[in-house]
C-alpha cells in the first residue's frame, strides 16, 4: 500500500512538474518516456534526450502515445545536439543526480534555451541535515551509484542550477520517509538569465 501511495504522489509531482510549459521543450535523460503521456497541449514539439539504448527504444514507443509531437534522439548530457538559444523550456525529472558532470549539463542546457526560458526540474537533493547527509555521503560512496544508475543523493542541485546562470523561481521541498532513508527531492521551475 505504501508503495502503491509513493508511486500516485509521483506520478502527480511529475504532472505538476510539466505546468506551464510552452513551445518547444527539451527533456533530459527522458529515460523510458513516462513523462510524455503528461505534456500539456500548449507544448508544440518535445525532443527527448537518452543515451541508453534500451531506454530510448521504450522511450520512441511512449512517444508514439504523446498527446503531443515527440522526437526521442541519442545523446549525452554534457554535448547536447541541439543549437544555442533553441528551446523555449526544458525538463529534468530525476536525471541531475546521475549525470556525470552537473555543472556541464546545466551549462548545456542554459546553451540551449533561449533567453527567459525556464527550466522545470524535479530532482533529489542533498538533505538539509547533517545526519541525512552523512548518510547520504556514506551510500554515494559505496553503494548507492553502481546499485541505481549512476544516482548519487548528495548532490546541491540547487545551488548547481544557480551557479550555472538560472534564477530559481519556485521550489518546493519533497520528502519521500519511507524508503532506505530519508530522500529528500524538490519540484521547482528556473529561468535563465
Amino acid at each position: 500500500m505504501r508503495f502503491a501511495a509513493r508511486s500516485a504522489e509521483k506520478d502527480q509531482n511529475r504532472t505538476r512538474l510539466l505546468e506551464d510549459l510552452t513551445g518547444r521543450v527539451l527533456e533530459l535523460g527522458c529515460g523510458a518516456g513516462f513523462n510524455f503521456a503528461r505534456y500539456p497541449q500548449t507544448v508544440t514539439e518535445v525532443i527527448g534526450i537518452e543515451p541508453e539504448p534500451y531506454m530510448r527504444e521504450r522511450a520512441e514507443r511512449a512517444a508514439a502515445g504523446a498527446p503531443v509531437p515527440v522526437k526521442v534522439i541519442a545523446g549525452e548530457a554534457d554535448h547536447l545536439p541541439l543549437d544555442a538559444e533553441s528551446v523555449d523550456g526544458a525538463v529534468c525529472s530525476l536525471v541531475l543526480c546521475s549525470v556525470p558532470d552537473q555543472d556541464s549539463a546545466l551549462a548545456e542546457l542554459h546553451r540551449v534555451l533561449r533567453p527567459g526560458g525556464r527550466l522545470h526540474f524535479y530532482e533529489h537533493v542533498a538533505a538539509h541535515n547533517r545526519v541525512g547527509r552523512t548518510l547520504q555521503r556514506a551510500a554515494d560512496a559505496t553503494f548507492w551509484p553502481r546499485t541505481f544508475g549512476n544516482c548519487h543523493t548528495a548532490r546541491d542541485t540547487e545551488a548547481a542550477i544557480e551557479r550555472a546562470g538560472f534564477r530559481i523561481e519556485h521550489r518546493e521541498g519533497l520528502m519521500f520517509p519511507d524508503v532506505e532513508f530519508p530522500h529528500p527531492h524538490v519540484l521547482g521551475r528556473a529561468v535563465r538569465r
